[in-house]
């Protein structure tokens, strides 16, 4: 499985290394999930600050958060779906605030790759309708990403 990955690193922090990590997480579970062939999603890196900002704009709470995701796919009132034979399937956006996945890597005590894997794997499960809203939705969506991560092989060191 193959997705179609846009990657925007505002920070001027991430390695290739991190890169192929996330590819590979995403591709993984977008075959796991079966999503269809060259899909879109893309995947920006940004400051604490900039997270912040978005979070504040979009979903009315004035803190950085670690990632938030813009699922596409959501019909808003008054929109109309566009369906072509040949156009790609976009999911939608994913932001992780790097200073928070560094953070948070440190606090649960693994590497910076594992935390940018996990983050970028819950985001992308939120574009797939994955929710934690609810204790119920919580569970099944807490369980997928579990054993995606652990299927894929990034477990916590």
């Amino acid at each position: 499985m193959t997705l179609s990955i846009d990657f925007i690193d505002e920070t001027d922090r991430l390695t290739e290394e991190h890169s192929v990590l996330i590819k590979g997480i995403l591709d993984f579970a977008a075959g796991k999930e079966q999503v269809e062939e060259g899909s879109e999603v893309s995947v920006t890196f940004v400051t604490d600050e900039r997270i912040r900002e978005i979070n504040r704009e979009y979903r009315d709470k004035d803190q950085p958060t670690d990632v938030i995701s813009f699922a596409l796919e959501e019909m808003g009132e008054d929109e109309i779906e566009i369906v072509g034979a040949d156009m790609p399937r976009v999911l939608g956006d994913i932001i992780i605030s790097v200073e928070k996945a560094k953070d948070q890597a440190e606090e649960y005590g693994h590497s910076l790759s594992r935390e940018l894997g996990f983050l970028a794997l819950h985001g992308f499960l939120h574009l797939l309708g994955y929710d934690h809203m609810n204790p119920e939705d919580e569970k099944r969506m807490f369980k997928r990403q579990k054993d995606i991560l652990e299927e894929y092989g990034l477990k916590r060191e």
